[in-house]
């Protein structure tokens, strides 16, 4: 999808490929279990997650052209070094070509040290 205008999380899913809305639900199931719904909101076109004591994401999804994008803390990263060998991820963004791919047990453990760590894109 084009970077949504969605103003909602609910707005943005009826615009999500239905190939692709199972596992995009199941990941924002993971990120309310962590975050809370108070924690939910659309950010730059996506699903976004912020802690109560700070506005800045600390996890983001999205669904593009080519693969599904997984925004998570780059504190979190090197504590999954081995578990994210091999996958397409850069410093903060996971990305996965199908559905199927999108390892929900990694991903929760992931957001459960995101919630006790630093944002996205703060760094430090």
């Amino acid at each position: 999808m084009v970077q949504s205008k969605a103003a909602t999380v609910d707005d943005w899913f009826a615009e999500v490929d239905p190939k692709r809305e199972a596992v995009l639900r199941a990941v924002r199931n993971c990120a309310l279990k962590h975050f809370g719904a108070p924690a939910e909101r659309m950010s730059y076109g996506m699903p976004a997650y912020v802690r109560s004591d700070d506005e800045a994401p600390v996890f983001a999804f999205n669904s593009q052209k080519q693969h599904i994008s997984l925004y998570v803390s780059p504190r979190v990263h090197p504590l999954y070094e081995e578990e994210l060998r091999g996958l397409d991820a850069g410093k903060s963004c996971i990305r996965f070509r199908r559905p199927e791919q999108v390892n929900l047990d990694l991903l929760d453990r992931m957001l459960a040290d995101s919630a006790r760590l630093s944002s996205v894109g703060n760094g430090g």
